[in-house]
């Protein structure tokens, strides 16, 4: 795993496979920051730490890519890393490397995604897991959640909102990946024995009935 802050995706993750019955172990974790708090996770768990500095993309690249390899590491899960990847690492790595991002992708890509979804007056924000690409927040979409925006929400809500949601997304994505059910076809993901939820969500929600009485009608036209 590869963060570079407070790593509560992290703890998510070390949590979702100490279950035994869970099919993929972690294994590793690097930081490009020696500060980074989800160091701390790691240690806890009794995971293998190392910080790595950035002083260059191709340099921190050379030395993950021989960390990794030498602990046989199948699959690479970003959980807040906040550096752009060197895009000959991440070819190497291609649909082996999984990233969580804040909004409904391809929507709100970059930076601040959950300002960038209040101020386009979303009703519907959430998180993407996707396949890692050397354009930032591109890739295979495998899997998302969805939580509403509500009134009164500002960034730090709709972020709190969203995070409860990430680390419920991410360990299944996990998951299915480990249990060899996630395909990439044709740039696009295929889950072996997924179904789509039947349910529709509508926000807002439909008010309270009121009496006719006192009431006009608003003309609609079609």
């Amino acid at each position: 795993m590869l963060i570079s802050g407070r790593g509560s995706n992290l703890r998510a993750l070390l949590a979702a496979c100490a279950d035994a019955a869970h099919p993929a172990e972690i294994v590793s974790v690097v930081s490009d920051r020696a500060e980074a708090a989800g160091l701390a996770f790691a240690q806890s768990f009794g995971i293998s730490s190392t910080v790595i500095p950035h002083p260059s993309r191709q340099t921190f690249a050379a030395k993950a890519e021989s960390l990794l390899g030498d602990q046989r590491v199948q699959l690479i899960c970003l959980a807040g890393f906040m550096r752009v990847l060197d895009s000959g690492f991440v070819e190497a790595w291609r649909d082996r490397m999984v990233n969580i991002h804040p909004s409904l992708l391809p929507a709100f890509p970059g930076l601040y995604p959950q300002r960038q979804a209040l101020a386009a007056g979303v009703r519907f924000a959430g998180c993407t897991v996707h396949f890692v690409r050397p354009e930032v927040d591109a890739g295979p979409i495998i899997a998302q959640a969805v939580v509403p925006t509500l009134p009164g929400d500002d960034e730090a809500s709709l972020s709190a909102r969203i995070l409860g949601v990430e680390h419920r997304l991410y360990p299944l994505t996990v998951r299915l990946i480990a249990e060899g059910r996630v395909h990439v076809i044709a740039d696009k993901v295929e889950i072996d024995g997924w179904r789509a939820p039947r349910l529709s969500a509508l926000n807002p929600r439909a008010p309270p009935r009121k009496p006719a009485i006192g009431w006009s009608r608003t003309p609609v036209g079609v």
